[in-house]
């Protein structure tokens, strides 16, 4: 890869990890000012959705972009992706935030095993490499049998269950809709949802529209589209297997912000099963890589041939 093109990908996936870094810590701190996980939510989507309809004022040619299409899998995707966003929400205000990243990190694992059935894609001995050492490596993290169980470790493993499913019908819907298109709706789509479990009384409160609020308001609603539109950049502008790597830099840099403003200490465990299933993430990724090149030069020769 040319110096200039890694370049680009650093430099998006910096903006990626320090957006998802900023949008944890933004609705810890909410969450800390009185608002439930509904409010924090409100905000988030109503932010996310003010500023694509300033981007339709200024480009009025994006417009074409916010037809309903395919609205019954839009509604699916963001029915599911607000139920995962609530629990990976809730769960930053009850556990370390090393741990939530650590766990979330499942998804790869569970997003194999829906393939399978969702996409009829074939399992290969990666596929199930990346499910078993995601299991070893939740096994390691959660200690069952040795520390206590904390429940909202499950609403992690669920928030990433249901990033599965996001993640498939979002392939699904990419075949017909653009990326402005799909972040669109899931904004239109979510932000009543998260209207119709807050508290007008909450929203209108006069201290939430002082500096100590605002700065998280704004910071969680704008964390949320620069994360994926630097991730989407970053996937744009190199492969999957130096983007995701670069993404896994996450749960070490969550761990510092963790220990430098909140005092939450660096668990061992935590990070070793981190490793492991990160470990089983960097085989499938490599694998399908080295897969897909083979079928691309089969390809090739029996064009030639």
């Amino acid at each position: 890869m040319v110096p200039s093109k890694l370049a680009r990908v650093v430099l998006w996936m910096v903006g990626a990890l320090l957006s998802f870094s900023m949008m944890a810590i933004s609705i810890r701190e909410l969450s800390r000012g009185g608002l439930s996980i509904f409010e924090v939510l409100a905000i988030r989507s109503g932010v996310a959705l003010l500023v694509l309809l300033l981007l339709l004022v200024l480009r009025p040619e994006l417009r074409a972009h916010t037809r309903p299409q395919r609205m019954s899998l839009n509604f699916v995707r963001n029915g599911v992706h607000y139920a995962s966003q609530f629990a990976w929400a809730y769960s930053l205000t009850m556990l370390p935030l090393a741990m939530v990243f650590a766990l979330e990190f499942t998804m790869p694992a569970w997003t194999a095993l829906l393939a399978l059935w969702l996409l009829n894609e074939k399992m290969t001995p990666s596929r199930l490499g990346v499910i078993v050492f995601g299991l070893i490596g939740v096994l390691v993290i959660l200690r069952p049998g040795i520390a206590a169980f904390n429940p909202a470790a499950g609403l992690v493993l669920l928030a990433a269950f249901g990033y599965a499913i996001v993640m498939i019908t979002t392939k699904k819907l990419t075949a017909t809709q653009s990326t402005f298109s799909i972040i669109f709706w899931m904004a239109v789509i979510q932000f009543p949802l998260s209207l119709l479990g807050s508290d007008p009384a909450v929203l209108m409160r006069p201290d939430l529209y002082d500096l100590r609020h605002i700065l998280p308001a704004i910071a969680v609603g704008v964390g949320g589209l620069t994360s994926h539109y630097c991730l989407s950049n970053a996937f744009r502008a190199g492969d999957a297997t130096l983007v995701v790597p670069l993404d896994f830099m996450r749960i070490p840099l969550i761990a510092v912000v963790g220990w430098a403003f909140y005092g939450e200490s660096l668990d061992i465990f935590v990070l070793i099963g981190a490793l492991i299933i990160i470990a089983g993430v960097l085989w499938n990724l490599h694998s399908e890589h080295a897969r897909g090149q083979t079928q691309a030069e089969k390809a090739d020769s029996r064009r030639s041939g």
